[in-house]
């Protein structure tokens, strides 16, 4: 697993031993960041359930402003803070040992990306997304992008202003969710 592109491009991330995550892929994080790579510089991002915290560093590496990574495990906590060390951003990012529920109720800032990908068992991501909309953690023209099995399904958002496209890897959807800019 290595950061792809930018400025810690090549980078070397440690993945955990057995079977505790499911890091993304390479192939379909590059995927995921040409979607969105237009839309990376500058953000302030949140990825919900960090595990080795490979997303929120490829952000940071290709131009976010900051990271707050987010996983309920001591034992990826230690190793996100690794992998933020490799990649030398440590003073962009902050980790949070938490579950996302209780952060998301907790939390008091709004975020331009954010990344969810939950265990696939459960409705961790709905739940997560519902929280998300119901305390309006998402910036106007934000992204949420949620990784999930392809055989599996996500209830409709009934929010103004919200749009969702999903694209297919093998047995992986990503769905990205954009929150349109509000008019002044």
């Amino acid at each position: 697993m290595r950061v792809i592109t930018g400025t810690a491009r090549g980078t070397r991330l440690l993945t955990p031993n057995g079977d505790t995550a499911r890091p993304t892929t390479d192939k379909v994080k590059e995927s995921i960041f040409n979607i969105i790579q237009f839309d990376v510089p500058g953000r302030d991002v949140l990825d919900l359930f960090a595990g080795t915290g490979q997303l929120a560093i490829e952000a940071l590496s290709r131009g976010a402003e900051s990271a707050v990574l987010v996983d309920q495990s001591r034992d990826m906590v230690k190793l996100i803070g690794e992998n933020l060390k490799r990649a030398k951003m440590e003073k962009q990012a902050e980790i949070v040992n938490s579950d996302a529920e209780s952060y998301l109720k907790r939390c008091r800032k709004k975020f331009g990306i954010i990344f969810l990908d939950p265990p696939y068992a459960g409705d961790l991501l709905e739940t997560s997304l519902d929280l998300i909309l119901k305390f309006d953690i998402l910036l106007s023209g934000g992204i949420i992008v949620c990784e999930r099995p392809a055989d599996g399904e996500l209830k409709s958002y009934d929010k103004p202003g919200l749009s969702v496209r999903d694209y297919k890897y093998g047995k992986t959807v990503i769905s990205v969710y954009r929150l349109m800019l509000e008019e002044v």
